[in-house]
């Protein structure tokens, strides 16, 4: 195979991935980050001693890092720990009843019976439902890079199709399966892993409830950010520049192949670009100088944004012990709260608020009797135009509200160091589209739950890869879609040497 050399525009994990397993296939590759810092949506902030990952506080699926730095000969354990979380979430409800998530099967069985002894004799049948959807996605979502149902087709038999249920959602498999509405609710939710809703994302994410309950959750040793720390060691010993402070302007583009890319004090050459951009602003920036940009914006409208969020850090001056690492507190309509988001897309007045307190597994994350407090509210993606700053404070008051209300006694009178982010930042930080926060939305109706195919119809030899792409969004998924994407890449090399 010839060796390339390759541009990666954009360090999130997605491009950072790419970039570890292009190299490792020996190509030449350069990354180039527009911002301060690589990691991209996965980064940091630190005030008072509180430290605070600012963007995925979650890890699945930690098989996917092994085999990433196991492409380049590397033992993940030597770049960071990982460390299991328990219990994995704890639920809160209005009605003051508590659930806790374990991974420990007869444990969690116990916590369910309390709420419902029917659903305690259901869930082992709907946990192995949930089981065979993750294992049929190993023969295709997470094994190759996927552009629709052609290539899906080409991976199972008729009978492993059909088993995906296509025509069901994941709500309609959950509620299959359980009955109670605040359980329902509970593993519901967990479509939330890539921002869609479960009333319109297919059955097939019912796996993402034993991707959690059957594999487990980590937290990483120092912060999250340590997984882009470990991405960026790797990547220095592989030779590979990843220079900061880089916007790229334009693809460069001759005979309808990439052959590089412009900055504003130069130009790059290159054979391959990999976007880790996600690809609709990616045309209407990088590529608008193409003839065929604006249609294939228009050919790409069924994929549309993900939620986008409302964030607040917050360093807290004392700690609540009935609040775990994970928690999660649940509107009182679900099904409300969803159409909310999806459908009129306009922010709910009774969202979920998932409060993420690191230092309760990393004491070093905050002071000492202290805790870093990270406050995510999903909220629908900005539409053209729109900007969420009207809604920044009373957001921020509706959220500190039923934190209050829900067991954080006198939060406000604790909080001694803050910060937000809201769907603009996101969207200029990060190019995502509408400050989407997972990519493109999976709707079953909408587009057959795929993403946006990671080779360029438009420009030969440009690549993209991210939360927009296949297999979405997400730690696990975005650095998946990077190595898919080298996959692709390799695969397209050996087809143009045999001609």
């Amino acid at each position: 195979m010839n060796k390339k050399k390759v541009i990666v525009i954009g360090a999130g994990l997605a491009g950072l991935s790419a970039a570890i397993r292009l190299r490792a296939d020996g190509h030449e590759v350069i990354v180039l980050e527009k911002n301060e810092r690589a990691g991209g949506k996965l980064n940091i902030r630190e005030g008072m001693g509180y430290t605070f990952d600012t963007g995925p506080s979650i890890l699945t699926m930690p098989w996917v890092l092994e085999q990433l730095f196991a492409s380049a000969g590397r033992e993940l354990e030597d770049y960071m720990k990982l460390v299991r979380v328990e219990p994995q979430w704890r639920a809160m409800y209005e009605d003051g009843r508590i659930i806790d998530l374990l991974g420990d099967l007869p444990d969690m069985l116990s916590q369910i019976s309390d709420v419902s002894p029917r659903d305690r004799d259901q869930f082992l049948n709907y946990l192995n439902y949930c089981r065979k959807q993750y294992e049929l996605s190993m023969k295709s979502f997470y094994s190759r890079s996927l552009s629709g149902l052609t290539d899906l087709r080409q991976q199972h038999t008729f009978g492993e199709l059909l088993a995906m249920e296509p025509l069901k959602s994941m709500a309609q498999v959950t509620e299959q399966h359980i009955a109670h509405p605040q359980l329902r609710q509970l593993f519901n939710f967990f479509i939330m892993y890539v921002g869609s809703s479960p009333y319109a994302a297919p059955a097939v994410l019912s796996q993402l409830i034993y991707v959690q309950m059957g594999l487990g959750i980590y937290f990483v040793e120092g912060g999250m950010y340590n997984i882009a720390r470990g991405m960026l060691r790797l990547l220095d010993e592989l030779g590979v520049e990843v220079r900061t402070s880089s916007e790229v302007l334009d693809v460069l583009m001759e005979g309808g192949r990439a052959a590089g890319v412009r900055l504003a004090n130069g130009e790059i050459r290159g054979d391959i670009i990999v976007s880790n951009l996600e690809a609709i602003p990616a045309h209407q920036s990088i590529l608008s100088g193409h003839p065929q940009s604006e249609i294939m914006v228009q050919k790409l409208h069924k994929f549309e944004p993900s939620v986008s969020g409302h964030v607040m850090l917050l360093g807290v001056n004392r700690q609540y012990e009935q609040f775990k690492h994970h928690n999660f507190l649940f509107s009182e309509q679900p099904e409300r709260e969803f159409n909310d988001m999806f459908v009129r897309k306009t922010p709910t007045l009774d969202p979920t608020v998932y409060v993420g307190i690191s230092s309760k597994t990393d004491a070093a994350q905050a002071p000492d009797g202290k805790e870093n407090w990270f406050v995510l509210t999903h909220v629908p993606p900005l539409r053209d135009g729109e900007s969420w700053e009207p809604y920044r404070e009373t957001y921020r008051e509706l959220v500190l509200n039923k934190l209050e209300r829900m067991g954080a006694v006198g939060l406000r009178s604790h909080i001694e160091w803050e910060h937000s982010f809201i769907p603009d930042d996101l969207r200029s930080l990060y190019g995502a589209n509408g400050g989407s926060i997972y990519g493109v939305v999976t709707d079953r109706k909408l587009n057959g739950g795929f993403k946006i195919p990671a080779r360029s119809p438009m420009v030969d030899n440009l690549y993209f890869v991210g939360g927009s792409t296949h297999p979405g969004g997400g730690v696990p998924m975005v650095t998946l879609s990077g190595q898919l994407a080298a996959d692709l890449i390799r695969e397209d090399l050996a087809k143009q040497a045999a001609i």
